[in-house]
């Protein structure tokens, strides 16, 4: 059944068939980093980059499939320090300038002109950052579980999710010896910086474990297990903490305040009602900011992008995106 016809019926709409990459390779960007890059889909088609979340996490050939490959340009790659990339988990040159200005210096390798930017969680945060420093550049911004960077949501996520998953936020907490718990991010960042693998490797799995126990409505142990692997948890924990006690390396507010120069880009947003890591206050305060944008509450969902009513939702606002930009 197509996925139009699914949409009618009210089915979850499934993921594009999984494809291959056309072509790829690793982009020296200076500071000893090295990005992965990737393209599938159509060469001629509408270009799209995918920026993944975390900050760390990195992407993965499934994220490919939320692209009509038929349509799509589709650009994946991994951050510094993520995934593919290497060196894996470095710190060095690692912020949220480089990775904006990363992003162009892939767009003018690759000779793209203008792109949709697609990105959720921490995707979310960079797409925003990257749109608002080059607007000329967007075609139109795909935007999921919206994390703006702000204090609060690094309080929430480090303490307030204790209230959904006491017991995840347990394991997570009482790594820590208990003379030390009055500062978890401090912490968990000392060990995760620490050169030695028996000290961050454990952290790091324990951090990254916690974010994927609490990402799902319903326990999901693949995508927990997927958390656990060294590569994930490393890039994702220890960068994560990195930018953390950076405060992103963003002024407070920062991105809210410069909504004003991306609001003429067509902009769709989704987020989860029930997303336990962004939850639903900041979307609501984005799009109060960005009231051009459509945005969409999928009412059974938590934080993952491959949450069924988020999955559906993001393929039908790439989908319906096709008659807006056509080749």
């Amino acid at each position: 059944m197509p996925p139009e016809a699914q949409r009618r019926l009210g089915e979850p709409v499934p993921l594009y068939p999984a494809l291959d990459a056309r072509r790829g390779g690793h982009l020296e960007v200076g500071d000893g980093h090295r990005l992965y890059w990737e393209e599938s889909g159509n060469a001629a088609g509408v270009p799209v980059v995918f920026l993944h979340g975390g900050p760390g996490a990195g992407a993965s050939p499934v994220h490919r499939q939320f692209f009509d490959p038929a349509h799509y340009r589709i650009v994946v790659f991994d951050q510094r320090g993520a995934g593919r990339s290497t060196p894996l988990g470095s710190l060095e040159a690692n912020t949220t300038a480089h990775l904006v200005a990363d992003i162009e210096r892939l767009r003018e390798h690759l000779g793209v002109e203008r792109w949709v930017v697609f990105g959720g969680s921490w995707g979310s945060t960079l797409a925003l950052a990257y749109a608002e420093h080059h607007p000329a550049r967007c075609l139109a911004l795909v935007l999921r579980g919206i994390f703006l960077g702000r204090p609060v949501e690094i309080d929430w996520f480090l303490h307030g999710i204790r209230h959904f998953f006491p017991e995840a936020w347990r394991d997570f907490a009482h790594f820590i010896p208990e003379a030390e718990r009055g500062d978890l991010l401090g912490a968990y960042h000392r060990r995760l910086v620490d050169p030695d693998p028996a000290v961050h490797l454990p952290a790091a799995r324990r951090w990254s474990v916690y974010e994927g126990s609490c990402s799902t409505l319903a326990p999901n142990p693949a995508l927990v297990a997927d958390f656990a692997t060294d590569r994930v948890a490393l890039g994702l924990a220890r960068i994560e903490a990195h930018y953390f006690v950076n405060r992103l390396f963003l002024p407070e507010d920062s991105l809210l305040a410069g909504v004003g120069r991306i609001r003429h880009i067509p902009g769709i947003i989704v987020q989860g009602r029930y997303d336990a890591v962004c939850p639903p206050a900041t979307a609501d305060d984005l799009h109060r900011a960005w009231p051009e944008a459509e945005y969409h509450v999928v009412a059974d969902a938590g934080h993952s992008a491959f949450e069924p009513g988020i999955r559906s939702r993001l393929v039908a606002a790439m989908d319906a995106l096709r008659e807006r930009l056509p080749r």
